[in-house]
């Protein structure tokens, strides 16, 4: 668990932050992963155009805010590749849930998702190396692979899973429409090079969006936790 003071990682045995000396009774809402019951949808199709649609609505009123904090997230992932990628991941997606919710959004919420940077870090691994495995086999299921795990970091942030229940979760709502989803992991990549024809800085515009358009997938499909609804 961490600190809701400092933010400093402490034992869950522990009353008071030994760094900051403030009483552990009251935790970040986010802290302490305590996993819900979750019954997979069944049925669920794809659709990818208005996903995108209306992810671009949401990074279109909040421009602003959304360039920076893709300038950000791009220049850290290229200068720790891969150890922070998952964890910031996370946070864009806390930064859109809260778009969704019509709640205050900053800045500073693309780094909570620090605050579940074991699972984030590893789920990143693992669909790295599953999307390389599947590309191996001819492209086409590394395409699908991707799709699979797209919502690991949603399942992660909004129902306090672990990585490898996360990745199941995301997994049983794919499933039900592998094409569909193979297709809207394809469209997101084609606006993001898109984004790098244009100029490159078009890329600030097309990361967000692809963001913003998995939450709104995942509201729609899976919907929010109440008690993350709450803590936002």
């Amino acid at each position: 668990m961490f600190c809701h003071s400092c933010g400093t990682q402490v034992g869950a045995d522990l009353q008071f932050c030994p760094n900051c000396g403030q009483p552990l009774a009251a935790p970040n809402p986010f802290s302490s992963p305590a996993p819900v019951m979750w019954t997979p949808p069944v049925g669920v199709r794809a659709t990818p155009g208005r996903w995108v649609g209306a992810g671009w609505e949401m990074v279109k009123a909040d421009i602003g805010n959304y360039i920076l904090m893709a300038l950000v997230f791009l220049a850290l992932i290229s200068v720790v590749p891969v150890i922070i990628q998952g964890p910031l991941m996370a946070g864009f997606h806390i930064y859109c849930m809260k778009r969704i919710l019509n709640r205050p959004a900053e800045f500073a919420d693309l780094f909570k998702g620090f605050n579940f940077f074991v699972p984030a870090l590893v789920a990143s691994l693992l669909i790295g190396l599953f999307s390389f495995a599947g590309t191996l086999l001819c492209i086409i299921p590394g395409l699908v692979v991707a799709a699979m795990y797209n919502f690991t970091y949603l399942f992660i942030v909004d129902k306090r899973m672990d990585f490898w229940p996360a990745m199941q979760a995301s997994h049983a709502v794919v499933k039900n429409d592998y094409f569909g989803f193979t297709m809207f992991l394809l469209l997101t990549a084609l606006v993001n090079l898109l984004g790098l024809v244009c100029c490159i800085v078009g890329v600030l515009v097309t990361v967000p969006l692809t963001f913003a358009a998995i939450t709104v997938a995942y509201k729609e499909i899976v919907g929010f936790d109440p008690r993350t609804e709450t803590a936002l």
